[in-house]
């Protein structure tokens, strides 16, 4: 079991897992779904490559004892702030811990590149992630956008007045320095 970076070879793998943990019947199975909300494909295996040519980016992996990816995560360095997408663990291994280990994973590289906080941005209806993220320390700007400004990168609304809300955790680097 460990959290490295995903390469160009793990597209394919990469691609069916967020889109289950996102979309459709499979992410039914989990607490993340978001298949009430919206429809269509979170992401394509053409978008998920064009990450690994931006040069202030990763994408990290989960992989279990067996070889299996069952999470992953999305990292983008825009310092001071670390912004952090695209997170999918997979509904059948949901409340294990794997999320935590990649949020944990996160906040290492955001430290090690001089970050001071990590970003995200959560579907404003998804009380119960904002809780979980809240439970890990992320707290409300006080920022949204409405869904429609960033029409077709994510999915096809089934409602209306969707925004997204911006979180964020502030770090300590005297805590990663201590280590």
């Amino acid at each position: 079991m460990s959290v490295t970076k995903a390469n160009v070879q793990d597209v394919p793998v990469l691609n069916k897992l967020i889109n289950s943990a996102y979309r459709g019947a499979e992410s039914k199975k989990g607490w993340t779904t978001e298949a009430e909300i919206l429809g269509g494909l979170r992401i394509d295996e053409d978008a998920l490559k064009s990450y690994f040519s931006k040069g202030n980016s990763c994408i990290l992996k989960y992989t279990d004892k067996n070889g299996i990816i069952s999470g992953t995560v999305y990292l983008e360095l825009n310092e001071p702030e670390l912004y952090l997408g695209m997170f999918a663990v997979s509904p059948m291994v949901q409340g294990k811990g794997i999320g935590k280990l990649l949020l944990a994973e996160a906040e290492v590289l955001a430290l090690k590149n001089s970050c001071d906080r990590i970003a995200i941005t959560v579907i404003s209806s998804r009380t119960e992630l904002i809780e979980w993220y809240e439970r890990n320390g992320y707290i409300s700007t006080g920022t949204s956008i409405a869904f429609e400004e960033i029409s077709g990168r994510f999915g096809e609304p089934k409602q209306t007045d969707i925004r997204l809300i911006a979180m964020e955790k502030r770090l300590n680097p005297k805590a990663f320095e201590e280590k």
